[in-house]
């Protein structure tokens, strides 16, 4: 496979995240840059195809379309498979792994489709070669990525086989943990300026604090993974990636003011040892505290994020009492912040009391969420809304 100066590629994100990721690939070169719905398309080189997976904090991975077909059903997947040249694109001795995503009546079985496209790459190499290569689920050489809307396919490769949000550093997790790309997705579309105080005072594994330290100090969230899938791939060039990493900066150099909290001492030392993984036990002050208890007039002017529970396992009146206490303590504590909540529970948000200044639609999986804003300054309890 050869990636020109102008390949196109294809990065995928959380809904609601997309023009956050379209500037950012601006950020690093992209060209002719569209958004799409969970993606954005961008064109440009190999070096900006490495730099995509190092340097994007939203995207989830980058794909490299291959070629693109109508399909009616999964015969046509089967065929499509077999006749194109895997051989020109890897050796017998290496590892491939199908993916497939659907949104089509014709084929409405993304396993099955993945399946069929898997077993027309096999036997064209039985056919060939009369042996197949193998399938690895952990860590083929070659991710293939199927996606399927109506019938119209799209077959592309995988430059970063593991989730790009699988930054590396997070040694162990809380229960329902804030995804890496989210958590880097709500603080860059917040209005913190990286110089004033950062507050996640329900921290959970410390997600957002560290995500907030590497943006803070301009440090990459791929430079701490070991793996990437394009460095399997027949055409990895070393000496365009050793070109973009030699320079890097991993460690904090700004003095910035970055609190997590929780009221879990078990929350507090998971987020320690995760803290410590990234080198930025110096840059971030954990506390177990209970949010209602915090007091940071002392940090003020700042930006405070919290992921709340949504309401899994409590009862109706106690999560929207919890929700009624954050407002309160907002209005309370908080003077000088600009207050950010994200949450899946739409309807306990309106326990808060404020008015919201800015709202943002977003997905985590397949929770329909909002990113809320309340500005908080004296004054803010004749803000409530009815």
């Amino acid at each position: 496979m050869n990636i020109s100066d102008n390949s196109e590629f294809v990065a995928k994100t959380f809904y609601g995240l997309e023009d956050v990721l379209a500037k950012e690939i601006h950020d690093i070169g992209g060209k002719d840059i569209e958004v799409l719905t969970r993606a954005v398309r961008f064109y440009g080189d190999k070096e900006l195809l490495y730099k995509a997976n190092i340097y994007l904090r939203t995207a989830l991975r980058i794909l490299v379309p291959i070629a693109t077909h109508k399909v009616k059903s999964n015969q046509d997947i089967y065929r499509i498979a077999k006749e194109f040249k895997w051989e020109d694109l890897f050796l017998l001795n290496q590892t491939f792994l199908v993916s497939a995503v659907t949104n089509s009546k014709q084929i409405d079985h993304s396993y099955y489709a993945a399946l069929k496209f898997k077993d027309g790459i096999a036997d064209r190499f039985r056919e060939i070669f009369q042996k197949r290569p193998s399938v690895d689920k952990t860590k083929p050489d070659y991710k293939i990525n199927l996606h399927i809307t109506d019938t119209d396919c799209t077959i592309s490769l995988d430059s970063s086989a593991e989730s790009l949000h699988k930054r590396g550093y997070k040694e162990r997790n809380v229960l329902a943990p804030l995804s890496e790309a989210l958590a880097a997705g709500l603080i860059l579309l917040s209005d913190w300026d990286k110089e004033s105080t950062f507050i996640d005072p329900m921290c959970g594994s410390g997600t957002l604090p560290i995500e907030a330290c590497m943006i803070a100090n301009d440090i990459p969230p791929g430079i701490f993974r070991s793996s990437f899938g394009f460095k399997r791939w027949n055409n990895y060039d070393k000496e365009i990636f050793g070109k973009i990493t030699e320079d890097i900066n991993i460690f904090p150099h700004k003095n910035v003011t970055i609190i997590g909290s929780d009221m879990s001492e078990k929350a507090i030392e998971t987020s320690k040892l995760n803290v410590e993984n990234a080198e930025f036990e110096e840059s971030i002050d954990l506390y177990v505290k209970d949010f209602k208890e915090f007091d940071p007039k002392t940090y003020a002017p700042g930006t405070l994020i919290m992921n709340p529970p949504y309401d899994v396992k409590m009862k109706e009146e106690d999560i929207e009492n919890l929700y009624k206490e954050i407002g309160d303590t907002f209005k309370n504590h908080f003077d000088g912040f600009d207050a950010y909540i994200f949450s899946a529970n739409l309807q306990a948000m309106k326990s808060i009391g404020l008015r919201t200044s800015k709202k943002t639609p977003l997905y985590n999986g397949a929770l329909e969420c909002r990113f809320n804003k309340y500005k908080i300054y004296k004054g803010s309890t004749k803000n409530t809304i009815i």
